[in-house]
């Protein structure tokens, strides 16, 4: 039996040749995940995939846990789920689901790979931080539930990720395989709740690379009989569809032996292999029982006839006007000590540290300056100083704080400052341990959080969100 389906190619905007796509929809994978594109180029590219594909229906992911901003310039960033859960608010984590569904069908995208429901309970993680709802299981359940309901409510699929749970590593598996330490105990109570209160509602679950050694000490997750059979279908009785973290991710090694394990203990999807021809010709070489490739088929299927419950809408319906990120800042952001209040004719100096993406500070200087305050770059000394540390989450950079140089930068700035309030635009432990007298944290350096930011300083928003994680 042709092994094809089982395969789900990633597509990268601006890298993967067009007609390898095509190629690989005319030989009958089961779908594939998409990186970046305009609204436009991702609306023209899953028609064409579509178009091209000997199968009814092939689904179409993407990762858009922040909405489609994160990966699309021509689409708003939506509010981090750090920022969600420091609101606290689960009618906004709905409405976060909702209005990323919708406008992901609306391009031809019926899955998104979210709710990261990994625990953000160690400062040193490079890679999950303000994917995460927070420190606390609980929380996490409930606002990763609600954000399911939202996906459901626009018609699209949902993943579960990363199980058994990424939260509590130091290490970014695009790079190398990370290792979790908990005890069994303390997994099943820690870690593992959120999966087990929500596999009810999940789509799907995406088996993490990582080692887990109280569950298995020789294979990761990914390739463990142990975790994604036992434990996963067997103890918790799972019965949906099971899929792989992306392939080309240098966690596990080779990944044609990796992907056929993966698919021997129970994945029914192979993500995003880094070279899928050659994926496609190994699995076709393999004596793989029948059935069990029937059963993969069976499973997305399900999945298919899913995605197609509700009728996407048009794109001006989903991408229309919308206060959402604006209701969240204000329910989101979180203040430190003193507050530090700017008035109309004062001028006030700033300092970023951390934009390794060149991140635009505009929206927070503009915002002050419509409102009469004197903006300049700190030098040397200031009477008023704000401090914008941009540092954020990015695959295949495995780090996330500031070095000893940009702390050192900082803390001479502040005592060269006679008031001066220290911003978080995303990692919240990148300013913990800096000797400021205010701190304030936005959990997104998204313009509409940024200009939130400059609110509270201008004495016109009141910061109402509690930290939803331990610093």
């Amino acid at each position: 039996m042709n092994a094809n389906r089982l395969v789900h190619p990633g597509f990268w905007f601006g890298k993967t040749d067009r007609e390898d796509a095509l190629k690989l929809a005319r030989m009958g994978v089961g779908g594939f995940c998409l990186y970046g594109g305009t609204r436009a180029e991702v609306a023209d590219l899953t028609q064409a995939l579509r178009a091209a594909s000997p199968h009814k229906r092939i689904l179409i992911s993407a990762d858009y846990e922040d909405g489609l901003g994160r990966w699309l310039p021509d689409a708003e960033l939506l509010p981090s789920n750090m920022a969600l859960g420091a609101a606290g608010d689960e009618k906004l984590a709905y409405e976060k689901g909702l209005i990323t569904a919708r406008q992901a069908k609306s391009l031809g995208v019926d899955w998104v790979f979210a709710p990261v429901v990994d625990l953000a309970d160690n400062p040193d993680n490079p890679i999950v931080n303000t994917r995460s709802f927070g420190s606390d299981p609980q929380l996490v359940t409930r606002l990763a539930g609600a954000f399911m309901d939202g996906l459901s409510k626009g018609g699209a699929l949902n993943s579960l990720k990363h199980f058994p749970g990424h939260g509590n590593t130091a290490t970014d598996s695009h790079l190398e395989l990370p290792v979790l330490l908990s005890t069994k105990q303390h997994l099943m109570n820690h870690e593992l709740l959120p999966f087990r209160q929500l596999t009810c509602k999940a789509d799907c679950v995406m088996i993490g690379h990582l080692l887990v050694p109280a569950l298995d000490e020789q294979y990761p997750a990914s390739v463990s009989p142990a975790i994604m059979r036992n434990l996963l279908q067997e103890e918790m009785a799972f019965p949906g569809c099971i899929c792989t973290d992306a392939l080309c991710m240098k966690a596990l090694g080779d990944e044609k032996q990796a992907a056929l394990m993966a698919f021997w203990v129970g994945a029914h999807i192979l993500l995003v292999p880094e070279k899928p021809f050659e994926l496609l010709d190994f699995l076709n070489a393999q004596p793989l029982p029948p059935e069990r490739v029937t059963r993969a088929v069976q499973m997305q299927n399900l999945l298919c006839a899913r995605a197609d419950e509700v009728p996407p809408p048009t794109q001006a319906a989903a991408f229309g006007p919308s206060d959402f990120s604006a209701r969240t800042a204000r329910k989101a952001l979180t203040l430190f000590g003193e507050k530090l209040v700017l008035q109309p004719g004062d001028s006030v100096h700033y300092l970023s540290v951390g934009n390794d993406e060149s991140l635009s500070e505009q929206p927070f200087l503009e915002t002050l300056k419509s409102h009469g305050i004197q903006v300049k770059e700190f030098h040397t000394e200031a009477e008023n100083l704000v401090v914008l540390c941009w540092r954020r989450y990015q695959a295949c950079k495995g780090k996330i704080g500031l070095d000893e140089q940009e702390t050192a930068r900082i803390t001479a700035a502040l005592q060269h400052s006679r008031k001066h309030c220290v911003i978080s635009l995303a990692n919240p432990w990148t300013i913990s341990r800096l000797p400021a007298k205010t701190k304030l944290f936005t959990y997104s350096p998204s313009p509409v959080f940024q200009q939130a930011a400059a609110e509270v300083l201008l004495g016109r928003l009141t910061p109402q969100g509690s930290l939803p994680v331990s610093l």
